[in-house]
C-alpha cells in the first residue's frame, strides 16, 4: 500500500507592506504547527508510517517553509519538487489542476504528499476522499491538516475515490 498525504500551508503572516502574497511567511503559530507535524512526520507510528513519500509543493514562501521546516531532512520525505503551478496567487488552481500536476511527478513507488493552498486542497480532498473527515466538516480545511489517504500499489493517481486512513492537524494551545 502508498499514500497519498495532502496538508495546507501552516499559519502565514500577512504580507509585508510591498510584498506580494507569494511572500508570506509563517507566523509563529505557524511554526509551532510545523513543530508537531515535523514529530508526527519523524515518528514511525504516526505520520511517519505514511512514507518515505515524492512530494510536491507550492513555489510560495508559506508552503516552502511548511514543507522545510516539517518534513524536509525527515525519513518520511524521499524527494521534493517545487511548482509554481500550483501557486493560488497567479490563478485559480483547481484541485484537478493539482491531480494533473501529482500525477505527472507521481513515480508509483513512493507515497506522495502535497502542500499547498486552501481552496485547492479543500477541493481536491473533496473530490478523492470517500468522506470528509470530521476536522473539516465544521470550519473547513484546518491550516497545517495533514490527511492521508491510501493509494493501490502500482498504480498512478487519478480521479477516483480513495479511503481516507489518517488525519493529523496541529493544536495551538
Amino acid at each position: 500500500m502508498r499514500y497519498l498525504t495532502v496538508v495546507r500551508h501552516a499559519h502565514a503572516l500577512a504580507a509585508a507592506p510591498g510584498a506580494s502574497d507569494k511572500e508570506r511567511v509563517l507566523s509563529e503559530d505557524g511554526l509551532l504547527q510545523c513543530e508537531q507535524l515535523r514529530k508526527w512526520a519523524s515518528d514511525r507510528d504516526e505520520l511517519g508510517k505514511f512514507g518515505p513519500v515524492t512530494a510536491l509543493v507550492s513555489s510560495a514562501q508559506r508552503t516552502k517553509e511548511t514543507f522545510e521546516r516539517a518534513f524536509s531532512g525527515t525519513k518520511f520525505v524521499a524527494s521534493v519538487q517545487y511548482s509554481d503551478l500550483i501557486y493560488n496567487g497567479q490563478r485559480d488552481v483547481t484541485g484537478e489542476d493539482l491531480l494533473i500536476d501529482l500525477a505527472a511527478i507521481d513515480p508509483v513507488f513512493t507515497s506522495l504528499l502535497v502542500v499547498a493552498h486552501n481552496p485547492t486542497v479543500h477541493e481536491f480532498l473533496t473530490q478523492l476522499a470517500g468522506s470528509l473527515p470530521s476536522e473539516m466538516l465544521k470550519d473547513g480545511y484546518p491550516l497545517a491538516g495533514a490527511f492521508v489517504l491510501a493509494l493501490p500499489e502500482d498504480e498512478q493517481i487519478g480521479l477516483k475515490e480513495y479511503e481516507l486512513v489518517a488525519s493529523f492537524v496541529p493544536a495551538l494551545d
